[in-house]
């Protein structure tokens, strides 16, 4: 019986994933969490076979997470979840140490697949971004401007696309409001644009967040 972790913050997404996956009869989901500070807490009290972690919770990111239990908890599958779209934020996601990544559309009809995939050790991503990923490798794509941002940067840059003020984005992340400006001046810098309207085109244009 694989033992899996279920962390989304939407009550209705958590119900709908246990649906699909205890059709399964060899899985179970024994666990649910609600943000960030809840998975860590519940992933270091026990031992879980997958974690399914939603992407955009409130608390410590995604991010903070996998990269916290991809140090502390390494054999740990995470299959993370997220209405992003796949092409630019699963790469990142999958270097910071998940074993997958699905797109939460997509979800009814692969996360049984996608759980057994990551609970026997392998790496799951869609098709469409399989293929991606390995004509960036064959042709050595140079990289676009939003891939120099640090995880962080990137994480700031999705916020503010999204219509975040510094405020909102600093409780988020637990830090000063000062240092989101940083990060903004440096994601402007990066992608060489001068405002937040400019930010949330270039982020659009790219695919970074959906329109």
């Amino acid at each position: 019986m694989i033992k899996i972790l279920i962390a989304d913050d939407h009550p209705i997404v958590r119900e709908g994933l246990r649906q699909v996956i205890e059709k399964s009869p060899d899985m179970k989901v024994a666990g649910e969490a609600l943000n960030g500070q809840e998975v860590l807490d519940r992933v270091f009290a026990e031992p879980w076979d997958v974690l399914i972690l939603d992407f955009s919770m409130p608390g410590k990111s995604g991010f903070d997470v996998i990269q916290e239990l991809h140090r502390e908890k390494p054999k740990l599958p995470i299959l993370v979840l997220s209405m992003h779209p796949e092409n630019e934020l699963a790469p990142r996601l999958l270097k910071a140490g998940a074993a997958g990544y699905l797109n939460k559309e997509s979800a009814p009809k692969e996360l049984v697949n996608a759980i057994l995939k990551v609970h026997q050790g392998g790496r799951y991503v869609s098709a469409e971004l399989a293929e991606k990923l390995a004509e960036d490798l064959g042709r050595g794509a140079g990289k676009k401007p939003h891939e120099l941002l640090s995880d962080r940067e990137y994480q700031v840059l999705l916020r503010i696309a999204a219509g975040r003020t510094p405020h909102e984005i600093a409780g988020e992340f637990s830090i000063s409001v000062k240092t989101v400006r940083t990060y903004r001046e440096r994601i402007m810098q990066k992608l060489s644009v001068k405002n937040d309207v400019e930010i949330t085109r270039y982020a659009i244009d790219n695919g970074l967040v959906s329109r």
